[in-house]
């Protein structure tokens, strides 16, 4: 597994977002300058967030963003897959994205992939952005 730039402003989004859950309203441009993420690429991540109703937007001037739940509802691991799909390094250890793969040959080399995708897993899906806050 490795994060995309992509997954990474997207948490770094929803850690800023995190940090105004009980506040309120936080535009673009706020997200943008304090976490130096390029204002077009968070607009089409913010996009795909609230396709994924993880976060909802309000139009006009006194506009912005907020997360659709509480920080701790949304773990690492929903995010990273939304973005980059599966936590696990090869597929054919994967629960999500399953797909036969060459290492099957191999058991105990399976075996270690599967074991890296349980610690993997385990840590994104127990952290919420709660946690990060």
């Amino acid at each position: 597994m490795k994060l995309s730039k992509k997954s990474e402003y997207a948490c770094l989004a929803l850690i800023e977002l995190a940090k105004n859950y009980q506040t309120g309203l936080v535009t673009i441009t706020e997200i943008s300058e304090k976490n130096h993420i390029p204002k077009k690429y968070l607009e089409q991540i913010l996009l795909l967030l609230k396709s994924a109703r993880f976060v909802q937007s309000i139009r006009g001037t006194s506009g912005g963003y907020k997360l659709s739940k509480s920080p701790e509802e949304i773990s690492v691991a929903e995010i990273v897959r939304l973005i980059d799909g599966p936590l696990a390094p090869v597929e054919s250890v994967s629960h999500y994205f399953y797909s036969h793969t060459p290492i099957e040959q191999n058991k105990k080399l399976l075996s270690i992939f599967a074991d890296i995708r349980n610690y993997i897993a385990e840590k994104l899906e127990n952290t919420t952005f709660q946690d990060l806050i």
